[in-house]
This record gives C-alpha cells, sequence and structure tokens, in this order.
C-alpha cells in the first residue's frame, strides 16, 4: 500500500488529472485505499474485466503474461480517454521534470504521436532513511559508444552482460497522444496501423526515475521471476550467468552494479550520467492524506 500511495502523491502532485491504476490481483488492500480519491480511478483486474478487455478467439480471458496484461489495460484507457496525453508507468516508475509538464507538452510537434522519456534507475544507498522509494542518486542508461569506456568503468566484470547500459529496461517510457488514428500503446512504444513506432529522441526537460533495483532485498527476491520471465527474459548473457551463479555471485553483483558508492558517484557526475534527486515521497503522502480527509496506517 505505501508504495501505491507515493506514486499516486507524486503524480497527482505533479498536474496529472486522472491516475488509473490497475490491481492485477482484484483483492489488493491498497485498492481499497485509494479508492474514491480525487483524480484517481481504481480498475480491479478480475474475471468480469477480463471478459471485457481480455484476449481469446472466444469468450475474452485474462492472458498469462503480464507485459500482455498491461499493454492490454493502457489499450483500453487510450481508446476511451478523453485528455490529450496518457502515459503509462509501472508503480516504481516515477516522472522527474525540471520544468512543468504542461508546458514541455505544450511544445511539443503537432504531428508527434508520442514523446519518449528516458530512465534513470536508482541506485541503493544504505544510509539514507525510508522513503518509501528510497534513493537519491538516478543513474542513466550507459548505453552507445560515448558511454562505452563509463560503462566499463561502472559495471566491471558484468559490463558485457549490460549491453543495454542499465540493469532493468533502457528503452524508457512514453507520453501517448490521444486520438491518434490508429495508434495502439504498447509498454515502451506504440504500434500504428502495425507498425512499430521508433522514437530514438528523448525529452529533454522530462526524465523518468526508475526504482527498479535500490533496494537489495526486495531485488533479490524478485530476480528468480524477472530472470524468467520479467525485465530480465531478452537478456541471454544475464540469464546464463544467473543460471551458473549462487548467492555469492548475485551479492556481488549487486554490490558491484548497484550500490551508490562515492566513487561511483563522481564517475558518473563527472560524464553527467546522474540525476540527484530527493522524492521526500513520505511528505508527499502526509499531504495527499491532510487534503483528502484520509488516514493510512503507513
Amino acid at each position: 500500500m505505501p508504495q501505491v500511495l507515493a506514486f499516486v502523491a507524486h503524480h497527482l502532485g505533479l498536474g496529472a488529472q486522472r491516475v488509473w491504476l490497475f490491481f492485477d490481483d482484484p483483492d489488493d488492500p491498497a485498492a481499497a485505499a485509494v479508492e474514491g480519491l480525487s483524480g484517481v480511478r481504481v480498475v480491479r483486474c478480475d474475471d468480469g474485466h477480463w471478459r471485457k478487455n481480455g484476449t481469446g478467439k472466444g469468450e475474452k480471458t485474462r492472458p498469462e503474461a503480464h507485459q500482455v496484461r498491461q499493454s492490454q489495460n493502457v489499450g483500453a484507457v487510450y481508446r476511451r480517454t478523453t485528455l490529450d496525453w496518457l502515459v503509462h508507468l509501472d508503480i516504481d516508475e516515477f516522472i522527474w521534470p525540471s520544468r512543468p509538464i504542461p508546458e514541455v507538452l505544450a511544445e511539443a510537434p503537432a504531428d508527434a504521436p508520442a514523446l519518449r522519456m528516458a530512465p534513470w534507475e536508482a541506485l541503493h544507498d544504505p544510509a539514507l532513511p525510508d522513503d518509501i522509494f528510497t534513493a537519491h542518486a538516478f543513474r542513466r542508461a550507459l548505453k552507445g559508444p560515448e558511454f562505452a569506456a563509463l560503462k566499463d568503468d561502472v559495471f566491471g566484470p558484468y559490463a558485457e552482460m549490460l549491453d543495454q547500459g542499465a540493469v532493468s529496461h533502457a528503452a524508457g517510457k512514453c507520453f501517448f497522444r490521444a486520438g491518434v488514428e490508429g495508434l495502439s500503446p504498447r509498454i515502451h512504444t506504440a504500434m500504428i496501423k502495425g507498425e512499430r513506432l521508433i522514437l530514438r529522441a528523448v525529452m529533454a526537460d522530462v526524465a523518468l526515475l526508475h526504482f527498479h533495483a535500490q533496494d537489495r532485498a526486495d531485488w533479490i527476491a524478485r530476480l528468480p521471476f524477472r530472470a524468467t520471465k520479467g525485465a530480465y527474459r531478452a537478456n541471454p548473457p544475464f540469464f546464463v550467468w544467473y543460471s551458473l551463479t549462487g548467492p555469492t555471485g548475485v551479492e556481488d553483483f549487486y554490490n558491484h552494479v548497484q550500490m551508490a558508492t562515492p566513487d561511483m558517484l563522481n564517475r558518473l557526475r563527472r560524464a553527467g550520467a546522474l540525476i540527484e534527486a530527493d522524492l521526500g515521497l513520505r511528505a508527499q503522502v502526509a499531504r495527499l492524506a491532510e487534503r483528502e480527509g484520509r488516514v493510512w496506517p503507513i
């Protein structure tokens, strides 16, 4: 529940007119906690939901893969929304603009069907006080020839199996312009009349802060699923390494790649590959609770 509240408080605070929350588990207690909040729409993905929005030649059913479920859900919202722009996010992804988002979107080319945010991965700092999602340092994806040397320095022996320069996705997420004929949103991009949309440029003033692996225990607990069915399934070198290594190897990987050490931060800072930000999520949740007259035991 605290993570859901943090996500909602942050994005409503940025000025989002509506936040749709899709609960894969329709009985998740967090759904009841946020139901009725101003600007929030809760969708419980029960059998009735999938009969309306699922897949199947006959009766529609719940897609087996969570990636397909996500695409189905964002597509359903896109087809019905009356807003100008829509963005699909996971609960651990937070938009971080350097200026108001309405200004940025107003300057988008009129023919742009979507705008891409670059992802910045949160680094682990055990000295920080808990803030629901806890990190102050975020590393950009060290992708491309301009970051090749830095990638080797930062990732060391693990650089070769992180060919996209990130532990999680390097694709980022998109703002989708509503009402584009033939556009079908996907998790990281879109299809337009059956063709995949290629967005090479990223938004200069809007970053995507991704709390993918800032919590050591949580990351290790999720690793088996991510390696076989989730974020790492399309990375064969990582899968081979994981299938052969043990707990000590996993700890060494995390210590080398995800720790916000002074040396790593200095290297990233000098290269312009670091964002330092304090989201103040507990304070944001407290302000939301006061505004909505709610009391949440977090």
